[in-house]
């Protein structure tokens, strides 16, 4: 009999389970059955695997040896599988971007340049509230690039599957309606929005605790946070019923305005990621520069944000081209990252 990759399924089924009995169990088998099996794989490796006790079964040497390459052969044999799967999915179409993002314009900006760059290329998208959704998505082949963000100095989703870089990282700001007390201010320290109700999209990562610290560290406790689809934040923030956590990219539409968070106590990365072994990683660096394109122009549309690169002092005009991406990744870093990470870090 040669050895096959059950035969390791049910060796390790069996050290995991300490008894023949439950690993029948596990495995769906008659334990009599079992017993049959494991003596035939025990007579093809030349030795006993276990030893069978009234408490149970313990490993032999000849079994500790056996299970340490199990460990290995069975985990690669599983990720062979995934790749070979992936592979596949992509094999028929290599001139494509199908592209998993969550809210904000980003998403949307980068559609954009793409269809722009690559006229007759498909471009799809998918959209998701959950980054660990749309990261399992890509390494599992289903989509080509992920397109999230994620809090602070936060690890991305599937860091060990994934190639993850950053596009950008921008401070948060937070949405009032025009007609807002404190809408006129430059910007709005979070201890004078203690009594404010909060409305924010839902995902998660570590977003909502890093808030919650943030306001601790301000000297009060949020009274209640809605989280719902951006239309609904929007909606809320108009009407005066709550007050959003937002991008500082975000979009301002009419009855609202966005302002920026004194000392900068969040912040926001966002990041693209793809697998490294399937095709899509060959398109990778040109699909990375076009989403970095695509922020700096969502960023020249924000006048709160450009407002904020300048300390409050200077028009977006007075940027030379292409010189906006750069101006904020350094005023972002010298104004917030060091709280930031105080923050992150608990303290």
């Amino acid at each position: 009999m040669e050895l096959e990759l059950r035969h390791l399924k049910t060796i390790r089924a069996i050290a995991d389970a300490g008894s023949l009995t439950k690993a029948a169990s596990a495995l769906g088998l008659a334990q009599p059955a079992l017993s049959a099996q494991l003596k035939r794989i025990e007579s093809a490796l030349g030795g006993r695997l276990f030893d069978r006790g009234r408490h149970g079964v313990q490993t032999t040497a000849l079994g500790e040896l056996v299970l340490a390459r199990a460990k290995i052969v069975l985990p690669a044999v599983s990720e062979l599988q995934q790749d070979a799967v992936r592979f596949a999915r992509t094999a028929q179409e290599t001139s494509r971007f199908r592209l998993g993002g969550t809210h904000g314009p980003l998403l949307g900006g980068l559609v954009d340049r793409l269809v722009s760059a690559h006229p007759g290329v498909p471009v799809t998208t998918y959209t998701s509230w959950s980054e660990r959704e749309i990261a399992a998505s890509v390494a599992e082949g289903r989509i080509d690039y992920a397109l999230i963000g994620c809090c602070g100095a936060s690890r991305p989703p599937d860091g060990e599957r994934l190639e993850w870089r950053e596009i950008a990282s921008d401070p948060v700001f937070v949405m009032l309606a025009a007609d807002h007390p404190l809408a006129a201010r430059q910007e709005i320290g979070l201890a004078e929005l203690s009594d404010e109700a909060w409305t924010d999209v839902p995902g998660d990562g570590c977003f909502a605790d890093c808030f919650t610290a943030a306001c601790a560290r301000a000297g009060f406790t949020p009274t209640s946070v809605y989280e719902t689809d951006t239309a609904s934040c929007v909606h809320l923030v108009q009407v005066g019923r709550a007050v959003g956590l937002c991008r500082a990219t975000f979009p301002t539409t009419a009855g609202l305005v966005t302002r920026p968070l004194a000392g900068t106590p969040l912040s926001w990365r966002h990041l693209l990621g793809w697998h490294p072994a399937a095709r899509a990683a060959d398109s990778a660096p040109a699909v990375f520069e076009q989403a970095r394109a695509a922020h700096a122009q969502a960023a020249e549309r924000s006048e709160s944000y450009a407002d904020w690169l300048h300390g409050g002092h200077g028009p977006l005009a007075s940027l030379p081209p292409g010189s906006l991406h750069t101006a904020g990744a350094a005023a972002f870093h010298n104004a917030g990252q060091r709280e930031n990470r105080h923050l992150m870090n608990g303290s």
